[in-house]
């Protein structure tokens, strides 16, 4: 029946291993034939899952196949090792949906009088995608049925088992409902690297890029083939610089060596290596104790990148008016450090504010990361109010002492009006993603909660530091200009990044909602706009709290304009096919409200240089749009390690590992990728 492969002819040193094998295989025998129907599931329990009730027409939805083995049993692997079988589902869809190929999760090793099985000892899932075509109409009916068949053993005896399962969802807007983050979880992660193996003799090595610091708890390489190695050799791991080797017996020969590479514990990178040099085996790797050393790595990033979004346009003006109220006349050091500390308060309080509201999104299964809340064009919409608010009040339009402490807003004096200033910097500087930051959040994600919260906390320390360095160092406040009649035009000049990022901000709502959104949005600037004029003319706070409430009721109104699919859009179906005919594909995600994106998109992606370039290189592009908050695209992120764009992938025409880029880009760069891939015919 093809269930279960023994392979021993490298035992024939060992009788006792060969005689309890024997005995085992008559056990699955003697249950095969008095059972000629495969039984109905007993020993693991099955259940089809989906992640979404209502999967929308042209995206895809994902799928689990949880499995639930009784105390004392396993299922299988892909590459079962030296025993047993893999998982066979077979699908009945309706028209218009397709599905992909069964994923498994990291596996564990179970070794069996010398056999090497690779299995799940406790609850584990599988997951698929569907893909549904774009004509499906809202409300259709998907009967989605399928035939599973495995494997369940426990160390002596084995009985196939199988079950028709059934799910009933219905076309509708995709969206989640069900929490999927710990079935990816257990997935193994992409090799962000170039994985290289040679095979000399007998002999397999397999060389794979991981940093020096990273932490390993009992590595070890499970082959897709099953015909590769000898599964039940030990496998000898060491490290040389950056490179991980990996050695064991070699069996057959491969063009390319796929598979997984255990790290810990549940965890694993999907390898794809090339023929290539590996070095000689270098210093043995032994488990690292714990990852304070990758924590304080994320930590460091987190804090270097929140410092770089001081330079953002939208907080800049900010943090220098605040810079400058500190050379005031009779600031003493007593209120310096205190206004630094305030200001830190506010800023790293919002920060963890929004960690703990993204990590509890994500838990309640939404594919959420930085930035997620401005996906709602109401948010967008709030921060056009607030940005425009702000640049009239630099511009000189307005003082209102009852709001702003008689020095505009980002000049109230007293700690509150430190921390509140604070709290506004960190909120509109969120559209930002900028470098070190992507790692950091990525990490942050798939950490422990208190460990993921010690990222944001980093990300508003780094953010706030330069006013916190001013507070606290005399000699940087004495290098500050002092104050005089040039402030106020300094305040009329750091007016203009203000109202360009108010632009940037109507530009955005227009992208997302439509025509009628962005009509909307100036109208409630010009509500607020004609309110703050007329109590600063008069000294009156409550005709600005009326026009808020108006405009607060308009930006509530602004309607969510559905999603154009474009030809170019990237989908994990449309990114198959690509690769599958042997093209490089440049892959970029990217958000209407990421500056950092934009920048890259008009001054790399976009120039003639790199357009010819790829021309030449038959380089196809998808462009992933998360401006939404399109999940599918979270979902492709987050099993990259990523938790917000920009992200920039190359995937070279031979079908081998993508090459992450890094989030500045330059036409060099991208030229130089399509010159040296090869060219398909």
């Amino acid at each position: 029946m093809g269930l279960f492969r023994p392979r021993i002819m490298m035992y024939a040193s060992a009788p006792m291993a060969i005689l309890r094998f024997m005995l085992m295989t008559l056990a699955l025998v003697a249950t095969v034939y008095a059972n000629p129907v495969r039984a109905e599931a007993t020993h693991i329990r099955p259940a089809l899952l989906s992640e979404s009730a209502t999967p929308a027409p042209g995206r895809t939805v994902t799928l689990a196949l949880a499995m639930t083995p009784a105390v004392g049993l396993h299922g299988y692997w892909k590459n079962p090792g030296d025993a047993g079988t893999e998982t066979r589902v077979r699908w009945t869809l309706p028209a218009g949906v397709s599905a992909g190929p069964l994923l498994y999760p990291v596996p564990q090793r179970l070794m069996v009088a010398g056999i090497m099985n690779y299995v799940y000892e406790g609850p584990y899932a599988h997951l698929v995608t569907l893909t549904l075509a774009p004509g499906l109409k809202p409300g259709t009916s998907l009967p989605i049925r399928a035939d599973v068949d495995w494997l369940a053993c426990t160390d002596s005896i084995c009985v196939p088992e199988r079950a028709s399962l059934a799910l009933d969802l219905a076309v509708g807007d995709g969206r989640i409902s069900r929490n999927f983050d710990g079935y990816r979880a257990a997935m193994p992660r992409l090799l962000s690297g170039k994985a290289l193996f040679e095979i000399r003799g007998d002999m397999l090595r397999l060389g794979v890029p991981i940093p020096a610091g990273a932490t390993l708890d009992d590595p070890w390489f499970f082959p897709h083939d099953v015909a590769l190695i000898d599964h039940s050799t030990p496998e000898q791991v060491s490290r040389v610089g950056d490179m991980l080797v990996i050695e064991t017996r070699a069996k057959g020969r491969a063009e390319r060596v796929q598979g997984v590479l255990s790290i810990a514990p549940g965890i694993g990178l999907e390898i794809a290596a090339l023929p290539g040099a590996v070095p000689a085996a270098g210093a043995p790797v032994e488990a690292a104790p714990s990852g304070l050393g990758l924590l304080l790595a994320t930590f460091a990033a987190a804090v270097l990148g929140g410092l770089l979004l001081n330079i953002m346009p939208c907080v800049f003006p900010i943090l220098s008016l605040k810079a400058l109220s500190l050379a005031r006349a009779g600031e003493t050091e007593a209120q310096a450090r205190r206004d630094g500390l305030a200001y830190a308060a506010g800023v790293i309080l919002v920060c963890i504010g929004l960690g703990v509201l993204l990590l509890a999104l994500r838990s309640g299964g939404a594919a959420v990361g930085w930035a997620f809340q401005l996906q709602d064009p109401r948010v967008i919409g709030v921060l056009l109010l607030l940005v425009s608010a702000i640049g009239l009040n630099l511009a000189g339009l307005f003082e209102l002492p009852m709001l702003t402490g008689g020095d505009g807003l980002a000049g109230r004096e007293g700690a509150a009006g430190a921390f509140w200033t604070g709290a506004l910097a960190a909120f509109i500087a969120t559209p930002c993603t900028g470098p070190f930051m992507a790692g950091a959040l990525g990490a942050a994600l798939v950490l422990p909660p208190v460990a993921a919260l010690a990222i944001f906390f980093g990300l508003g320390l780094g953010l706030a530091l330069p006013f916190l360095a001013l507070g606290f160092i005399p000699s940087l406040r004495r290098r500050l200009p002092r104050p005089g009649p040039w402030m106020l035009t300094m305040r009329h000049i750091l007016a203009l990044p203000m109202f360009a990022t108010a632009l940037g901000l109507v530009w955005i709502l227009g992208r997302q909602a439509g025509p009628d959104a962005m009509a909307m949005g100036l109208g409630a600037v010009l509500l607020v706009g004609c309110a703050l004029w007329w109590a600063g003319r008069h000294q009156r706070w409550w005709p600005v709290a009326l026009a808020f409430l108006a405009a607060g009721a308009i930006v509530a109104a602004i309607p969510q304009a559905p999603a154009v699919a474009k030809s170019d859009a990237f989908s994990e179906t449309r990114l198959a096919a690509l690769r599958a005919e042997g093209r490089p594909v440049f892959v970029y995600f990217t958000a209407d409200w990421c500056l950092t994106c934009k920048v890259n998109e008009k001054t790399a992606i976009e120039r003639t240089e790199v357009a010819e370039a790829f021309t030449r290189g038959k380089v196809a592009v998808l462009v992933g749009d998360w401006t939404r908050g399109d999940p599918a695209i979270g979902r492709f992120l987050a099993a990259h390690g990523r938790s917000g764009v920009p992200f920039y992938l190359f995937y070279p025409a031979d079908g081998g590992a993508p090459q992450i880029l890094p989030q500045i880009l330059t036409p060099s760069l991208l030229a130089g990728l399509a010159t040296s891939a090869p060219v398909p015919r």
